[in-house]
């Protein structure tokens, strides 16, 4: 961005979808939200997670699943973002990769001409067996990604992460201290984690980075039987909510000050505060208590 004249002063748009299992139908939904965002003035548009198809079945998503090259939904989009003349933020599609047994978790960045500016595959993959047996292997359909990532868009700097990377501070800090103004944050969250857990964790996320936090995200019950929490949230650096879209599928336009940023790091300059921790220090073991045991020789 060094050299680039960038505005302070932005207009995002956001759509929170109840996805299907038609991905021609999902598509059509997307792209007429971009122009209808468009045409309200949105310099960006932020899609949810896994906003070409949602199925839990992993059978039948593999089978529907196609390469980057190949993808559908992705085609749709590239022509919307094109003709709307607006930079849109893909939450994720499920690509097939070379891993024929996995697909990716994969956002996409589009500029206002449709080309792919970048792409990043979710890193942090939900497994977990819960008490009531409740098994989630996200690992077992999607491979993790390698990275994070960056994108500088025409008014700043984006980073990028997808649902449950939301639980994972370090990778936000690591967006931020290399220059990220805004974080894209889109995700499907279940009702009762979203219920508990959405808000506190997108406010939690924006204060630490002195960032803009985008959480474009799925609601309400869905073709293949889930049901999502919605209230995708747009929080600003001071960790105030300008947005909640609540439940139900809609778009919603909220207007920006990126100036913002540097006034909340300079309030509170954690990040230039931060020092590398290494593995901490133990001490009070089981193993000193008894070794002190043994030899205190007080009467």
């Amino acid at each position: 961005m060094t050299g680039a004249k960038i505005r302070a002063r932005i207009r995002i748009g956001l759509a929170q979808t109840t996805t299907g299992l038609s991905p021609e139908r999902n598509a059509a939904h997307l792209a007429q939200a971009i122009g209808e965002l468009a045409e309200q003035g949105a310099d960006a548009v932020f899609l949810p997670e896994m906003c070409g198809l949602l199925d839990r079945d992993g059978r039948r998503l593999r089978a529907a699943a196609r390469t980057e090259a190949e993808d559908p939904v992705l085609a749709t989009l590239r022509r919307a973002a094109a003709d709307g003349r607006v930079v849109v933020a893909v939450g994720s599609l499920a690509i097939r990769t070379a891993d024929s047994e996995r697909l990716s978790n994969r956002s996409f960045v589009l500029g206002a001409d449709g080309r792919i500016l970048a792409r990043y595959d979710k890193m942090h993959l939900f497994d977990v067996e819960l008490p009531n047996g409740e098994r989630y292997r996200e690992s077992a359909g999607f491979r993790a990604g390698e990275g994070a990532q960056l994108v500088d868009l025409p008014f700043g700097r984006l980073g990028l992460a997808i649902c449950y990377d939301l639980r994972f501070p370090e990778l936000h800090a690591a967006l931020a201290r290399a220059g990220a103004q805004l974080i894209a944050q889109p995700a499907s969250f279940t009702v009762p984690t979203g219920t508990a857990h959405w808000h506190v964790l997108l406010r939690a996320r924006a204060i630490e980075t002195g960032c803009f936090v985008v959480a474009a995200a799925q609601s309400g019950l869905h073709e293949d039987g889930r049901a999502t929490y919605g209230h995708s949230l747009v929080v600003n650096p001071w960790g105030e909510v300008l947005l909640d879209m609540g439940e139900g599928a809609g778009t919603a336009i909220v207007d920006l000050d990126l100036a913002e940023v540097e006034a909340a790091r300079a309030r509170i300059p954690s990040l230039r505060h931060a020092r590398a921790i290494g593995r901490p220090a133990l001490s009070g073991t089981m193993a000193d208590t008894m070794a002190g045991a043994m030899t205190d020789t007080t009467p």
